[in-house]
C-alpha cells in the first residue's frame, strides 16, 4: 500500500478542517477544555472530550455543565444535534483528525513543574496516533515544553512531527468570569512545527475569531508565560504597596484610583489577600524552573512570588490586630466567617484560592471558622487542602452575621449583600475594598 507524503496528509487535513469534516479531540474538560469544545461544536465541528472522571463524563453527556463559561442549555444543543460528546476511552483519539491537550499544570509540592499529566495524556495520545494528526498543546507550560516533552513522546511511535503527524501550540486564554471576552473573541496565538503551522492557524481560525500567527513554537510558548508574569509582577508590587503605605496610614485603593486619572504611563492593578486560579500563581514559575537550565537568574518573578505568597498571612495579622484592638478579643477564641470562597468575583473556581489557605492558617491558630459563598455550596476534594473537602456554605443572614467575632472578606462576589454586613457585623476586614466601593464603610470595616 502507498504511504501518502506529508504533503497530501496536510492537503488532506486542510480540506477536512475546511469543510467541517475534521473530528476534533479535547484531552481535559476544565476550564479549559469544555469551553475550547463548545467553541468547536459550535463553528460544527464533530468533538469528543476526553477526561479520566467518570462522573464528567455522565453529566456532560447529559447535556449538564459544570463550568460557567458553557451554559447547560449550550451543551444539551450540541449534544442533541451530534456535534459533542464526552468519553474516558482514549483509545477512540484515533478517530480524530485534531487533538488538544487542555491538561492541568500545576506544580509539586517542592514548587517545581508537575508535568506528568501533559506526559501522560501525551502517551494515551501516542497509543492512538496515526499519520495525518494534528496534535495541539494548549496547556500552559515552559518554553520548550512542547517540542522537549510532548513530541519525543509522540515519537516513540515510529511516527515523525512534521512528516506523520502534525504539531503545534496555541496558549490558552480564558478568564473565568469575564463577560466581555470568551474563548471565540479572545485572540488566539497560534505556531506550528514546520508545515504544522498552517493546519494549527487553519483550525483555530475556523472557530475563533482573531488568529494571530507567531513564528515558532517557542515564542508563543513565551508569549503565554509573559501575560502571566506580567500580572504576577504588577500584582505584587500593589501587594508590597499596600503593606508600605498602610504603615503610612494611607489608602492603597484611594491611591491607586488618583493614580489612574492619568492617561498615559499608568496602568491599575490591584492588592488581594493572595493569588488564585492557575496562571498568576503557578505559571510564572515555570519559567524560573526553566531558567535554572540556562544559568540565568529571574530576581523579579520569584521577589513577586514572595511578596504575593505571603499576603494570606499579612491578613491573618490585620486580622489578629483588628480583634485584638476592637474587641479584646485572641484569634484562639475568635469565630470568623469567610466570605467568598473562589479565587475571583462571579464564579465558582476555588484553584489556589487564598481563601483556603486563610481558613487553614485561622484553624491553626484556634479560630472557628465558617464560610459563605454562593458560588461554592460545598468545597469540593483538592489536592493542597484535602481537609476541607466536604465543607458546606452556611447562610449569610443577621443572625450568622451577628454570631462571629469577625467577617473576613476574601472574594467580593457581587450577589453578596454588604448591606447586611454594615448592619450587623461586629467587625468586617476587608481584603477587596468591597464596602468602600459601595459607599458601605464604616467603623467596623478595617481594610486588609
Amino acid at each position: 500500500m502507498t504511504v501518502p507524503e506529508p504533503a497530501s496528509h496536510l492537503k488532506v487535513l486542510l480540506s477536512r478542517i475546511a469543510s467541517r469534516q475534521a473530528m476534533v479531540g479535547i484531552c481535559g474538560l476544565g476550564y479549559v477544555g469544555l469551553p475550547l469544545a463548545s467553541a468547536a461544536a459550535r463553528a460544527g465541528f464533530r468533538t469528543i472530550g476526553f477526561d479520566i472522571d467518570a462522573s464528567k463524563i455522565s453529566r456532560l453527556n447529559a447535556g449538564q455543565s459544570y463550568i460557567d463559561a458553557v451554559t447547560s442549555e449550550t451543551l444539551a444543543q450540541h449534544v442533541a444535534r451530534g456535534l459533542f460528546r464526552a468519553s474516558a476511552e482514549f483509545a477512540a483519539m484515533s478517530l480524530c483528525d485534531i487533538i488538544i491537550i487542555c491538561v492541568p499544570t500545576p506544580l509539586t509540592r517542592h514548587r517545581e513543574p508537575d508535568m506528568s499529566y501533559v506526559s501522560g495524556t501525551g502517551r494515551s495520545i501516542a497509543a492512538a496516533l496515526k499519520p495525518g494528526q494534528l496534535i495541539v498543546l494548549e496547556s500552559t507550560s515552559y518554553p520548550g515544553t512542547t517540542r522537549g516533552l510532548l513530541k519525543p513522546i509522540l515519537e516513540e511511535t515510529g511516527l515523525n512531527s512534521g512528516e506523520d503527524f502534525f504539531l503545534g501550540f496555541s496558549p490558552e486564554r480564558e478568564d473565568p468570569g469575564n463577560r466581555d471576552f470568551n474563548t471565540v473573541t479572545i485572540p488566539k496565538l497560534v505556531a506550528g512545527e514546520g508545515p504544522a503551522g498552517a493546519a494549527v492557524a487553519a483550525f483555530y481560525r475556523a472557530i475563533v475569531e482573531k488568529v494571530v500567527e507567531v513564528s515558532s513554537i517557542e515564542v508563543a510558548e513565551a508569549a503565554k508565560i509573559t501575560e502571566n508574569v506580567f500580572r504576577a509582577v504588577n500584582i505584587a508590587l500593589v501587594n508590597e504597596l499596600k503593606v508600605v503605605f498602610d504603615a503610612m496610614g494611607i489608602d492603597v485603593w484611594e491611591v491607586i484610583e488618583a493614580a489612574k486619572t492619568k492617561p498615559f504611563g499608568y496602568m491599575p492593578f490591584y492588592p488581594g489577600p493572595g493569588l488564585g486560579g492557575h496562571c498568576i500563581p503557578i505559571d510564572p514559575f515555570y519559567l524560573t524552573w526553566k531558567s535554572r537550565e540556562h544559568d540565568v537568574p529571574t530576581r523579579f518573578i520569584e521577589l513577586a512570588g514572595e511578596i504575593n505568597t505571603a499576603m494570606p498571612g499579612w491578613v491573618l495579622g490585620r486580622l489578629q490586630q483588628a480583634l485584638n484592638d476592637r474587641q479584646k478579643t485572641a484569634l484562639s477564641a475568635a469565630r470568623i466567617l469567610v466570605l467568598g470562597l473562589a479565587y475571583k468575583k462571579n464564579v465558582s473556581d476555588i484553584r489556589e484560592s487564598p481563601a483556603l489557605k486563610l481558613i487553614e492558617l485561622l484553624e491553626r491558630h484556634g479560630a472557628a471558622v465558617a464560610y459563605h459563598d454562593p458560588h461554592v455550596p460545598e468545597i469540593p476534594p483538592t489536592r493542597e487542602h484535602a481537609a476541607l473537602a466536604g465543607r458546606v456554605s452556611v447562610a449569610l443572614d443577621a443572625a450568622q452575621v451577628e454570631a462571629v467575632n469577625a467577617v473576613l472578606i476574601v472574594t467580593d462576589h457581587d450577589s453578596i449583600d454588604y448591606g447586611l454586613l454594615a448592619r450587623h457585623a461586629r467587625l468586617v476586614v476587608d481584603t477587596r475594598n468591597a464596602m468602600a466601593r459601595r459607599a458601605l464603610a464604616s467603623d467596623n470595616v478595617v481594610k486588609a
